[in-house]
């Protein structure tokens, strides 16, 4: 049995975003967005979400995130995040380059998560109003965290309040915001724009889909230049129906929310087979579907033998390791993993 934990990337796309596709390939419908998938999607979106939103549809994750950011922080501008994120650890300076030219600014956190205190500490280094200086402009946030931990309602709102008290937007990267979701158990509205997010990434790809992702402006007059935007950055798809189909389809009859959940359920019974390997220690909380954990010698160079995939967190030859699950991930994956990593402990690596 050959698995692949290295990422909710590598999963297959499930039936009913196939189905989807191919009920919008059944028909012509008009170009660039002006379709009634899209139409679809965004009433879906705007029902999911309790409020009046705008959205644009993209294919990509970093499209996302820098499309977004470059709706609310000009060229001159700070966007804030925490040192490990993904906008400015594995996107190439997409949002410098969406933003033509804007500074990214690290705040240190534990597991991942800005601080109140970091991120006043922070914005008290500023000069607003200083033409020397690049100025405050927009907060970065990611639920889930690169660590895989997740901020809690009142945790997004204080650090909301702060930036929006320092005049800063508000974004909000959701590649993973359908396991947030699930684990917290909360409205998706009770961790965007009730808590003071302004725009969001909201990721599908991770979640099954086969290349589709959300920007979801929550005050509609941010979305102005999204348009635009997008197009000049070679994001308008022509059959944008093709993309809006996945996201329609992904949000009907809850299905977003039980692909999440169904991979956090995997993730925690990996967690607790995992801690039965002597000398295997977590190194964050489990809090959606992503586990790291140091483990003993021999077993990520046996797993590794073996095929299974999984990503060294602490880069090559480490035993920091990570492991993500996704929507169909089944009991017996994570058992035969468990399996193995008891099986290449109890050998010590010695092969």
């Amino acid at each position: 049995m050959k698995l692949n934990f290295a990422s909710d990337n590598v999963a297959p796309v499930p039936q009913e975003i196939l189905e989807a596709i191919a009920v919008a390939n059944q028909s012509s419908a008009m170009p660039y967005g002006a379709d009634d998938m899209t139409a679809l999607a965004l009433r879906r979106f705007r029902e999911l979400f309790e409020c009046d939103l705008e959205m644009i549809a993209v294919a990509t994750g970093t499209a996302a995130n820098a499309l977004a950011l470059a709706c609310i922080c000009p060229p001159w501008g700070e966007i804030y995040c925490h040192a490990d994120a993904h906008i400015t650890e594995n996107e190439c300076g997409a949002p410098e380059f969406f933003t033509n030219g804007a500074k990214l600014v690290h705040i240190q956190g534990e597991h991942g998560k800005i601080t109140p205190e970091g991120l006043s500490r922070t914005l008290a280094l500023t000069a607003p109003g200083n033409p020397q200086k690049t100025q405050p402009a927009a907060l970065s946030l990611s639920q889930a965290t690169e660590c895989g931990t997740l901020y809690q309602p009142d945790e997004i709102r204080t650090l909301t309040e702060i930036a929006h008290a320092h005049g800063l937007k508000v974004h909000m990267d959701g590649a993973r915001f359908a396991n947030a979701v699930a684990t917290l158990a909360t409205a998706p509205s009770e961790i965007t724009w009730e808590a003071g997010v302004d725009v969001l990434s909201f990721g599908a790809t991770k979640n099954g889909a086969m290349a589709a992702e959300a920007v979801l402006f929550f005050d509609p007059a941010l979305a102005s230049e999204a348009a635009f935007r997008r197009k000049r950055g070679g994001h308008l798809f022509s059959k944008m129906r093709f993309l809006s189909a996945q996201l329609a389809a992904s949000l009907a009859d809850g299905r977003w929310l039980s692909w999440a959940n169904q991979a956090n359920l995997m993730a925690e019974r990996m967690v607790s087979g995992l801690l039965r390997v002597p000398g295997t220690r977590l190194l964050y909380p489990r809090e959606a579907n992503e586990v790291f954990v140091t483990v003993p010698e021999g077993v990520a160079d046996g797993l590794e033998a073996e095929g299974i995939g999984f990503y060294r967190w602490g880069g090559a030859g480490s035993s920091d390791l990570r492991f993500v699950t996704n929507w169909g991930t089944k009991p017996e994956d994570v058992d035969y993993l468990v399996d193995r990593a008891l099986m290449h402990a109890a050998r010590g690596g010695r092969g």
